[in-house]
Parts: C-alpha cells; structure tokens; sequence
C-alpha cells in the first residue's frame, strides 16, 4: 500500500511528466520529500523525473524541465507518479498506458497528480480503485468514466493506486505520507518550513467556500446558490429554488439584484454554460449531450445561450470549422428528442 514504512531508504519515486503538466503540484509533491531529507539528516527520499520519450516537458507555464530518460528507463521504483495538467485528453500516448499496465503487474504504486487520474483510468488502472482529480475536471471525468468512484476530496489513497487533486493539495498529501512513514513531528516540522498552518486530510475542501467566493455571507441566498450548483443537469424554478430557502419569488429577485447584480435566472443560466463550457473542452460528448448534461431542452438553444455568453458557439470551442460540409452554424445541431427534454431549461 502507498504510505507504507518503506523497505528502503532512500524511497526511490519515479515522476512521469506528461505536457503541460501543472508545475505547483509537481513542485508541491517533491518540495515536502527534500525537506524531510534535510530535517531528519537522512536520504529518506529520491526523485527521478522521466517523459514518455525522454525528451525535455514544458509545463503549462511554460517551463521545460530534462528527465533523466523515457519510460523504459524508468525501471527499479517501487512508486510511479504521472504528472499532468491542462488537456490531458489530447497528450495521453497509448504506449503509457501500455507501460502503466506492465509496471503494475510487477506490484508497483501507481499514482497521479493533478488530471494524472484521467491517465490511470484510460489506462483502466482506476477500475475498483476510489480517486480524485481537480475540481474543474471532476464533472467531466465523471461523464467519460461513469463507472470509477471519484470523490471530491483533496488526495485518496486506496491500496496500490493514490490521485491526487493537484495544486497545493500535492503538499498534504506528501505530508500525509511522511507522517504516516516517518512520524507526525517530522511532518509538522515540514509543514512549518512552508508555512503551511496545518497539515489538511484527505476530506477537506478542495475549493473555498462560497462566503469566500462570492464575497457574500446572506445565508438564503448562499443556499439557494448551492441548490442551483447540485441540479444544473435538471434545473429547478424559480418558485422552486424560492421554497427551499424560505423565500417569496420577490425577495429571491432582490437578493440576486443586490449581492450579485443579476437575475437568478442569468446566475443559474452561467453556472451552466460554465459546466458546459469544461464539458465540451475535457469530454468527447457531443453537443447534445452536453446539452443535456447542463439542462437544456435543445442544441439549438444551447447553442445560441453559448454564442451570446461565450461569443462563439460550441463547435467553435472546440475548433471545429463553423461551416463545416456546408451546415450554416444555427443549422449545425439537431434537436433533442422529445423523449429526452426536460422542463425548466
């Protein structure tokens, strides 16, 4: 299991650095591991950075670093982290998931960083496991991979495999391992060293709270705001939303207009294109299911409600041509079928 006492020391790990990977939660992975070297005067730790060809990773900001080699010289390491980032779904390499497969047969820890998850389940080493992955990608994972537990949490460590949701989160987790391999007092000292106040479990936040997100503290209108985030696939009224929190359609109206200067019909219509919008980017669903997903009764609204927000309409998002075989654009999607239409979109 990953966060077991080593047989070893140093605890050789192998990162995997796939373009465009997010530096600060490569970098919070490894900072943890050479602090705890300097402070407990030992080589607990090593790190050794591979790429799927050996050549040097630029990461999303821009910033190539050289590995030491490509994936078959990444031998001997009982832990694998794949490191990944923006786009993960178009710089996967099938030989990667062809190597995962192998090394996880020889029992080796295989873990992730940041949308690393979207590798290891594309690689089906995810299936039975509990994960995570960053907040902004966790709709769309949850769309491809409908059959893998991801959770909400910050890290989660299920037997061999081990995801993490990215950004700082990658710190608590390596705090979390050396606590658990190495004792509490040198993960405290760590965590001093960053001043990092605490060291966070698994099941805290991944994002702030909405006080602090929205810059408001009106307890009804943060309620029905949280209402509107858990049903953006089946949207409720206005009347709806109004009942729950205890409220007249009127003063619902006027919380809205006065902490956030719009409706609550334009909040709730964003929060959806919002979702629709990482949809379209992370996913390989079409349009109309991506309609779907984020309430609406028809492509062809959906269509023009993205255009007037976004200003280019969803085959544009995804850079495909708008006159593509000669389809005018407010001709390009077909109507969801009666079926399937829900009210309220």
């Amino acid at each position: 299991m990953f966060g077991a006492t080593p047989r070893e020391t140093p605890q050789r790990i192998a990162f995997v650095m796939l373009p465009r990977f997010s530096m600060i939660a490569f970098t919070s992975a490894i900072e943890p591991l050479r602090v705890a070297n300097r402070l407990s005067g030992q080589a607990l730790y090593s790190w050794h950075l591979f790429s799927p060809d050996g050549k040097p990773v630029a990461a999303s900001n821009g910033i190539a670093l050289t590995p030491e080699g490509d994936l078959e010289a990444a031998t001997g390491f009982g832990t694998v982290i794949v490191c990944s980032g923006i786009d993960v779904q178009k710089v996967i390499v099938k030989p990667l998931f062809a190597w995962l497969r192998k090394i996880d047969r020889k029992g080796v820890d295989i873990g992730s960083l940041c949308t690393g998850a979207h590798v290891l389940a594309s690689a089906g080493l995810l299936d039975g496991h509990r994960c995570t992955i960053h907040w902004e990608n966790l709709p769309a994972f949850a769309e491809d991979f409908p059959e893998i537990d991801v959770t909400a949490e910050l890290f989660e460590i299920d037997r061999s495999r081990f995801t993490c949701a990215g950004g700082t989160a990658a710190i608590d987790l390596m705090l979390n391992v050396i606590a658990m391999q190495h004792g509490h007092e040198l993960a405290a000292k760590v965590a001093d060293q960053f001043m990092h106040e605490r060291i966070r479990d698994r099941h805290d936040h991944q994002r702030m709270g909405l006080p602090a997100r929205l810059g408001v503290r009106h307890p009804k209108l943060l309620k029905v705001i949280q209402f509107m985030e858990e049903n953006l696939e089946e949207p409720l009224s206005r009347a709806e939303l109004a009942r729950e929190a205890g409220l007249s359609t009127r003063q619902l109206e006027r919380l809205f207009r006065k902490y956030l200067t719009r409706s609550p019909a334009r909040y709730y219509l964003e929060l959806r294109l919002n979702k629709a919008r990482l949809l379209l980017l992370q996913t390989n669903m079409s349009v109309i299911d991506v309609a779907l997903a984020c309430g609406f009764v028809s492509a062809s609204h959906f269509s023009k409600c993205y255009r007037d927000y976004f200003g280019h309409t969803p085959r544009k998002e995804r850079g495909v041509p708008l006159h593509e075989g000669g389809v005018s654009d407010d001709e390009d999607y077909d109507e969801i079928p009666a079926s399937s239409q829900r009210p309220g979109a």
